[in-house]
């Protein structure tokens, strides 16, 4: 979303998660998810990272303004400064990146036109490749998720008064525009947010959600055959205003997921800022007990039955109930947040803020 173009607007939270997945079923939620918190990395940077990815506790990408990216592969001890040059040189804000391991990652620069690009490396950042220039200038790429190391979308705001989705079946390497016959209608000023890479997610060989604001209602959009047809939700969360909307999903398989968006711009209210969904986004009822204000990133925590962090530049809080409560932990600012299969978990956000889940 356009509004989000050019940005917007406690080292420790107790969160207490899991220490390694022994707990496969979720079998102690409550009972041993104490003695964890936000550690704080020192990047360098003083730039805003809104895009993550979590690999591993050991190895974490990182993207935002000004074309950087930085990589960890020692839990944040040190990062290298592997931002592609031509990002630096044009300033390119780099709102997504998804990384498969260490030295695999594709990364989503977001605006108008041109200024919508993909970048791909295959050597840990040494060397960036750009595999898609966005050429309409009407459309504006927010979000992009894999499923797989092969297999991947972006996605762009609406074109034409549909929601435009990019398809990849090699890693990223290529790109093609999917047909639009499978998505339904947008809604006037319906769009996505660019705020933490999460406005599109993926769970499994096939499904994928999409996050909607700034039109009457906000929507969730799933598809089942990676792209091809979509079906609409109301999702709950408020919206009538392009500033407020669903600017995250998190689906911790393909049925159970959660929505958390709210009103971004700074002192206003965003009451009932997040919804549950347990059908596959066929349909959403808003939390029991939201957080209190404006979160732009979610993630569950692996292995668990309902544990879930959000994240904002307000806070963190942290649900056990599978998104029906949620409680404040710790003001800290943070816009997106992701949690490895072996449980390491990171957040990111401005002034170079970057954070690991660690045990104390």
């Amino acid at each position: 979303m356009r509004l989000l173009g050019v940005g917007m607007c406690a080292a420790a939270l107790t969160v207490g998660l899991l220490a390694a997945p022994a707990h496969a079923s979720g079998a102690g939620d409550t009972a041993e998810l104490r003695g964890a918190g936000w550690a704080l990395k020192d990047t360098g940077k003083d730039v805003r990272f809104r895009g993550l990815a979590a690999v591993s506790r050991s190895t974490a990408w990182v993207a935002g303004s000004k074309g950087t990216v930085l990589r960890t592969v020692d839990g944040g001890r040190s990062w290298q400064d592997v931002s592609p040059s031509g990002a630096v040189a044009e300033g390119l804000e780099l709102r997504d990146v998804e990384a498969f391991d260490a030295r695999r990652a594709v990364a989503l620069s977001i605006g108008e036109g041109e200024a919508s690009r993909v970048l791909r490396t295959e050597d840990g950042g040494a060397t960036w490749t750009e595999t898609f220039r966005n050429p309409d200038p009407r459309a504006f790429y927010d979000c992009l998720t894999f499923f797989d190391p092969w297999h991947g979308l972006a996605m762009s705001d609406p074109v034409d008064g549909r929601f435009r989705i990019l398809s990849t079946d090699d890693g990223g390497r290529s790109w093609r525009v999917l047909p639009d016959a499978g998505m339904p209608p947008a809604l006037p000023g319906e769009a996505g947010f660019a705020a933490s890479g999460q406005c599109l997610v993926s769970a499994g060989p096939r499904d994928v959600w999409l996050a909607t604001g700034g039109g009457a209602t906000a929507r969730v959009l799933h598809s089942a055959d990676r792209g091809l047809t979509w079906r609409a939700a109301e999702s709950g969360v408020p919206a009538g205003d392009p500033a407020r909307g669903v600017f995250a999903l998190a689906f911790r398989d393909r049925t159970k997921g959660l929505a958390v968006g709210g009103d971004y711009r700074t002192g206003q209210a965003s009451p009932q800022a997040a919804a549950v969904s347990g059908d596959g986004g066929r349909s959403w009822r808003q939390a029991a007990a939201p957080p209190p204000a404006y979160r732009s990133g979610a993630a569950w925590y692996p292995y668990s039955r309902g544990t879930a962090l959000a994240v904002g530049p307000t806070g963190t809080d942290v649900t056990r109930d599978g998104g029906r409560s949620w409680r404040p932990l710790d003001p800290g600012s943070f816009d997106t947040v992701d949690c490895a299969p072996d449980t390491g978990c990171w957040a990111s956000g401005e002034k170079g803020r970057v954070a690991r889940l660690e045990h104390r």
